[in-house]
Parts: structure tokens; sequence; C-alpha cells
């Protein structure tokens, strides 16, 4: 029987590898001979490939929102040990990914000086791991910090609406009702304004319409048929109107993502694939933030040992740059296994504790 779960992870694995790849038609030597040779797919890869976070957006709504759901009635006093256990799965492989970063950039930097930074003070170090480098003048050290900071503040934003309304001494359906109102409210104010501001980039209520929009599909599951149809259709339609105000492709994503999530009906995959698809599958999505971690360092060191053949004929190297992005791919996924493994994992053993979650019920 296909996992319920199982277009999360599909979504999730896709999304990371999609990521992956934006970033090696990005940076680089290698990246500039690939736009030479295949303009239209790297150019396809540059302009769209970064829309794959939406769907890491929409996919931490709904986890987070599920998450919640399960500690509501402990929320009041769990809320403070919620946030550090967030912070834990977050920063500790961030910061031991942003040391390989720089670790790799101090072995690339005679012959890669435009991809490392000019120089690493302690403020800098200490900014990424309060999760403020871009909300000070403060260069990234990696690429995709900003995200990292970013899932945190959406986080922190939806917990304390949660955290808020257990306050309140309301019985439990008037408190639904409300939560409801307060994510649909922010929900609609990202998506019809705040996501128009270029300004606000990094900020959570710029990104909230994609987010939202996971919280609230995870809401409408619980819901009666007819409650879940009328939900749904009242999410499309806040997603037209927000399009027909103004057009965003990553907003045409974030539905995707949605609609593909909504949509979803167990046993719905081919017998073969149920037997030896879903494993595979699964492996990737479990890696998937090992791997969003650790592929700059990997393309990084890629990318100089492509430099250091620059003397080479200048039509044979750039017939080498296809070999050196698939090698650069799979030995980012190669990494992101140990990774996994030795750092992340270990770490998520040692986060702070909570009151205890229903099984197969965890916060990412």
């Amino acid at each position: 029987m296909a996992s319920r779960l199982f277009p999360l992870d599909a979504l999730r694995a896709t999304a990371a590898q999609l990521i992956v790849l934006h970033h090696l038609s990005v940076y680089g030597p290698i990246a500039e001979a690939m736009h030479r040779l295949f303009p239209l797919l790297t150019g396809w890869l540059y302009d769209y490939g970064r829309m794959a976070v939406q769907v890491f957006l929409v996919l931490g709504g709904y986890l987070s929102a599920r998450a919640l759901a399960a500690q509501e009635p402990q929320l009041r006093r769990s809320a403070p040990a919620l946030l550090a256990q967030r912070y834990w799965r977050l920063v500790p492989p961030f910061m031991a990914a942003v040391g390989l970063t720089l670790l790799s950039s101090w072995l690339v930097a005679p012959l890669l000086p435009d991809l490392v930074p000019e120089q690493v003070e302690l403020a800098q170090i200490l900014a990424h791991a309060l999760l403020l480098q871009d909300l000070l003048p403060v260069e990234a050290l990696t690429v995709g910090a900003w995200y990292v900071a970013i899932d945190f503040q959406l986080f922190a934003l939806l917990l304390l609406v949660m955290w808020g309304l257990r306050c309140l001494p309301l019985p439990g359906a008037r408190r639904q009702e409300l939560a409801l109102a307060l994510v649909g409210a922010l929900c609609a104010a990202s998506l019809l304004q705040f996501n128009r501001m270029a300004e606000l980039d990094a900020c959570a209520i710029y990104f909230f319409g994609a987010y939202g929009l996971g919280v609230l599909l995870c809401w409408c599951q619980g819901w009666t048929p007819r409650a879940r149809r009328a939900g749904l259709l009242a999410l499309g339609g806040l997603m037209a109107v927000a399009l027909a105000l103004e057009f965003r492709e990553r907003l045409v994503v974030a539905a995707l993502t949605a609609a593909v999530i909504a949509l979803w009906h167990r046993g719905t995959l081919p017998a073969w694939f149920q037997r030896h698809g879903q494993a595979p599958v699964q492996t990737l999505a479990r890696h998937a933030y090992a791997l969003f971690l650790v592929h700059f360092p990997v393309c990084l060191l890629v990318n100089a040992i492509y430099e250091h053949r620059a003397e080479s004929p200048a039509l044979m190297l750039d017939a080498l740059a296809p070999l050196a992005l698939l090698a650069a791919w799979l030995l980012s996924n190669m990494a992101a296994v140990p990774f996994h493994r030795w750092i992340e994992a270990p770490l998520l053993r040692w986060r702070p504790r909570a009151a205890a979650l229903p099984q197969g019920v965890a916060l990412r």
C-alpha cells in the first residue's frame, strides 16, 4: 500500500535535486561552459530551478501544522521547547555545512576567488548561528542560508499564533475557528500584498503565502468531505485572485504543490512501484536537508578541479562540462548520505525534548 506521506516525500526529493541543479547552473566555470553548450536547458534551470523552494515552503507549512496539531493540548507549556527543537533541527547541521563551505572556500580560493568570501569574521559566523545574516549587513557564507532563516521565522510565526490562541480561555472549536481565520488572514495578506514587496524577502511574511497554504491544506484534511471541498475551493480562489492581481510563477509552483498533496489518494501507484520504488524516493527525501546543506562545498571543489584544467583547449574544456556537472550532482548526493548519518541524525537525537509526539509525527 502506498504511504499517505509518499507525495510529500516525492515532492521533497524532487525539489532538493532541482535546487542542486539550479546552483550548478549558476556558480562557477562549469555553469559558464554549460550555458555555452546548452543555453536553453541551463537557462531553464537558472530561471526556474530556484522555484523548487516553493515546494519546500508548502511542505514546511503542511508538516509543521501536522506536528503542532499533535502538540496542541500541551502547547501552552511546550511552545518554548518546540521552538528550541526547531532551532536545533535547523541550525547545528547548517553551521556544520558552513564549516565545510569555509574549508572548501579556503582550498579553492586561488582558482575561484569570485565564489569565496573575501574575509570571514567572528561576527559574521555569529550572525549565521543566530539566523540573522540577511537582516544584518552581512555577506552570506554559503548558498541557501537565507532559506534556513526563513524556515525558522515561519515556524516561529505559526507557533506564536497557535500558542497565543491556546492561552486564551476559549472552547476548542472556537479556538480552531480563530486559528483558521488568523492563518488565513496572514496567508492572504502575504499573497495579495507582502509577497509583491521585494524589500521584504528576508522576512517570514513575504513567504507566508506558500507556507500558510500548506498549513491550511493540512487543516482541511480533517474536515468532512463537503467542508474539505469548500476549503479547497476557497484556497484555489485565493490563489486565483493573487495571480490575477500580479502573476508570479512562484505562486503557480506553490499552487501545483498544494494540488498534488490535496488530490493524492492512497493506492494510486502501480503495484511494481509500491514494491520497489517507494524506498529510494523515501531515502532521497530523508537526505534532502543534508543535500541542501552540503552540495555547495562539493560544487566548489568540482568547479576548482574543472578550472584547474583551464590550460586545456577551450573546446575540449567545454566538452568536459557536462561530465563535471554530472560528477558534482552525483558527488553531492553521495556526500549527503554521511552528512545525514554522522552529523544531522545524531544532532536530531540530542535536540531539546518536548511532550512526546504520536508515532510518525515529527517537526521535520
